[in-house]
């Protein structure tokens, strides 16, 4: 193979991975250093025929790396692999051709060992299977190369854990450690570039639970995504491509951490307000410096509706490509952090204040430190609204504090605990016994199957203990939009409750303990590892944790400084 793949590169004109050829066939550990002198592949244009190849080849590479016994148990530096072969998948003439390639290189990696015992799939069990139709598709691969592939898949390993990646201790999800992340990479690198959308595309394919969540066809998203990437002709242009496909899991986890302030709209200052969707609009909810923010013109309750003479409704049209998210309002929620964003100094902004169209000329300053927008209650973690009802926030709370809130909180008519936050611990276990009578199962969740990569089994239900001091009054619980991940397990822990309701508006959609991996270049991303769901198996990815009693801001509440959410709560707590 090895003369083969050096008279592609000379076809080609790309003197590609020298190195890499040199160790792909060595075990991990060995010849590390060598790659971040680069892939030295270059593509200006790739023809219909060369994506085709390349789709098929990521496809296949990202079986073999959690298939093949020589893959998943270490022996093979899989990222040199893949770069050894990409000049000649790019020289292929026509998918048999390629095709041919791709049935060598699975030669190459020699005998498959016998397994004892091999891997089997039982159905039963399982909330999502493998996705491996593919293997024997006669349209897409040649009868050798659909061969090769299905002897790898019969002798696969039945080890609980690989390489590649393995689970965590304690929280059963995915664990990707070994993906180096080759941060000091020179770009462009068509070559790196490709292997980055590989990885990533790969590890969603087989190790994320909502892989079928996703909007779009999963296949079709890696066709259309291989030009952009792989042709991003500079380390900025790589990483907003990087960053379109990321958003395509629609998962509010999945974002490219390393790269947000390249989304636009760009620049490193922004008009002194926190802004809001309210009522489907763009309004100023507050400000992020209390005197520059009032000295701008602007109010609480205006609604933004241009800036610097562009429409909003067409920016966000423009910008949403480049927001993950589980759902709309929860894009629309990222969009406001940033959506006065741009160059220091003058902009101009196209305001309804007092029901009247107006032009203010405004300046964005530098962001600094100014606090997140707040959507709790100001003050202590705990408080008492009156004498009758009780008021905690988990934005601060300390797990080792809620017995003597609760204390506190014994003889009240109601206790409203406001999640419209990101908790500071984790709670459900120490909080949600308070509120349960009985032994009372609240979630569920799924995980991945080492031994069938892509499939997801279900887990034994989670319940809540009974507290010795069960809290007998009513139990208002807040969400909106800011409710993400353990906020979102945490209500649901909360409302297993026979006295409890959730009230508010649509939570993010995103939950179960992310998994962390790299890209090159030093890039940071993350998947939802465990798929949650009720006991009865109802979803919550992308639907949220849909409330009891649907209140949402208004823009009129906005304006006159009121909590409606919250106001809502109190007036149901004292109502009969």
């Amino acid at each position: 193979m090895l003369n083969r793949v050096v008279r592609s590169l000379m076809v080609l004109g790309v003197f590609a991975a020298q190195m890499a050829l040199a160790q792909s066939d060595k075990p991990v550990a060995d010849g590390v250093q060598a790659v971040e002198r680069g892939s030295r592949i270059s593509v200006q244009q790739l023809s219909p025929m060369q994506v085709e190849n390349l789709a098929v080849a990521g496809k296949v590479w990202g079986f073999l790396k959690y298939h093949h016994p020589v893959v998943t148990s270490g022996q093979r530096q899989w990222d040199y692999a893949l770069l050894d072969i990409l000049p000649a998948v790019l020289a292929a003439r026509d998918r048999a051709g390629a095709d041919a390639l791709l049935v060598e290189w699975i030669a190459g990696l020699g005998p498959l060992p016998d397994c004892n015992p091999c891997a089997r799939l039982d159905p039963q069990g399982y909330h999502l299977l493998p996705r491996l139709g593919w293997l024997e598709d006669k349209s897409l691969l040649s009868p050798g190369l659909r061969d090769a592939l299905q002897t790898v898949y019969r002798k696969r390993s039945s080890a609980k854990t690989q390489f590649y990646a393995g689970f965590g201790t304690t929280s059963g999800n995915p664990v990707f450690d070994k993906e180096a992340d080759y941060k000091s990479l020179t770009f462009p690198d068509a070559g790196f570039q490709l292997l980055s959308l590989l990885r990533f595309w790969n590890i969603v394919e087989y190790w994320s639970p909502y892989r079928d969540q996703v909007d779009a066809d999963w296949d079709t998203v890696l066709r259309e995504s291989i030009a952009p990437v792989m042709q991003a002709s500079s380390r900025s242009a790589y990483e907003l491509a990087m960053i379109v496909v990321t958003a395509r899991v629609n998962d509010t986890h999945t974002k490219l951490y390393t790269s947000l302030p390249l989304a636009p709209p760009r620049g490193g200052c922004r008009v002194p307000v926190h802004v809001r969707f309210v009522e489907e609009q763009a309004v100023v909810a507050g400000y992020t410096d209390n005197d520059a923010g009032p000295a701008s013109g602007l109010r609480r309750g205006d609604v933004i509706e241009a800036i610097d003479g562009k429409p909003l409704a067409a920016l966000i049209d423009a910008w949403r490509p480049y927001y993950a998210a589980s759902n709309e309002p929860t894009r629309l929620r990222d969009i406001a952090m940033r959506l006065t964003g741009g160059a220091c100094g003058p902009a101009q902004l196209t305001v309804r204040q007092d029901g009247q169209r107006r032009e203010l000329a405004v300046v964005r300053m530098p962001i600094g430190r100014s606090a997140p927008l707040a959507h709790d209650r100001p003050g202590e973690t705990f408080q008492l609204l009156g004498d009758d009802i009780a008021y905690i926030k988990l934005s601060s709370i300390r797990s080792a504090d809620i017995p003597g809130y609760m204390q506190r909180a014994a003889q009240t008519r109601g206790i409203i605990i406001d999640i419209r936050n990101y908790p500071s611990e984790y709670v459900p276990l120490w909080l949600g016994p308070y509120f349960v009578d009985k032994p009372t199962p609240f979630v569920r969740t799924t995980m991945g199957d080492a031994a069938n990569p892509g499939g997801f089994t279900w887990r034994p239900e989670t319940s809540l203990p009974v507290h010795p001091s069960p809290y007998r009054g009513k139990v208002m619980v807040l969400v909106d939009e800011e409710s993400q991940s353990r906020s979102e397990y945490t209500a649901m822990a909360l409302r297993a409750g026979p006295r409890a309701r959730v009230i508010g508006s649509t939570t993010a959609g995103a939950d179960g303990n992310a998994s962390r991996f790299s890209l090159p270049g030093g890039l940071q991303t993350m998947i939802s590892g465990l798929g949650v769901f009720y006991p009865d198996k109802r979803p919550t990815q992308r639907i949220g944790i849909v409330p009891d009693i649907r209140v949402a801001p208004t823009i009129e509440g906005i304006r006159a400084g009121r909590d409606e959410v919250l106001d809502a709560a109190i007036n149901e707590i004292r109502s009969n």
